[in-house]
C-alpha cells in the first residue's frame, strides 16, 4: 500500500500529473475517485486517458453513467455514478462484470456509491477544492 499527496495549481497541471500517473497504471486496475463537484476528477481522468494513449475526447458520462474506450487491446471505462440511486442502477450497467475483467482499466467517479461492490484491490484518488486554481489530490493504493 502507498499513499501520496499532490497539490496542483492549475487545470493543466492536474492533467499533467494524471498523464504521468498513467504510466503506473496496468491492466485490471480500478481507480476510485472521490471529491465534490468541480474538484478536478474529470480533468484528471482526461489527462489519465491521454497518458494511456487514448486519442478520443474524454467527456464525463454523467447522464449515460459509463463510457468505454478501446486502446492497445485493452478497455478503458470511465464511469460516473453521480446520478445513480440504487444498487440495481449499478448492476444494471454491468458494473460487476466491468470490475472483474482483467483487460479493463476502470476510472469511477463518485465511487463511494459502490458500497459493498467496491473492490478491495483498488487505487483511491481523493480530490479537494482548495481555491479556483488549486487542488489537493490524495492517492492511496489498496492491495
Amino acid at each position: 500500500m502507498y499513499s501520496k499527496i499532490i497539490t496542483t495549481q492549475s487545470l493543466k497541471e492536474t492533467q499533467n500529473v494524471a498523464f504521468d500517473f498513467a504510466k503506473t497504471i496496468k491492466s485490471g486496475d480500478i481507480l476510485c475517485f472521490y471529491g465534490q463537484l468541480g474538484s478536478g476528477k474529470t480533468s484528471f481522468i482526461q489527462g489519465l486517458a491521454k497518458g494511456l494513449g487514448i486519442a478520443r475526447r474524454i467527456i464525463s458520462p454523467t447522464f449515460i453513467i459509463a463510457r468505454h474506450y478501446d486502446f492497445n487491446d485493452l478497455n478503458f471505462y470511465h464511469i460516473d455514478l453521480y446520478r445513480t440511486k440504487t444498487r440495481e442502477d449499478l448492476l444494471g450497467i454491468g458494473i460487476d462484470e466491468i470490475l472483474s475483467d482483467d483487460k479493463n482499466i476502470v476510472a469511477i467517479e463518485w465511487a463511494e456509491k459502490l458500497l459493498d461492490l467496491l473492490p478491495l484491490k483498488r487505487i483511491d484518488l481523493r480530490f479537494e477544492y482548495v481555491d479556483d486554481n488549486t487542488r489537493k489530490i490524495t492517492m492511496e493504493s489498496h492491495e
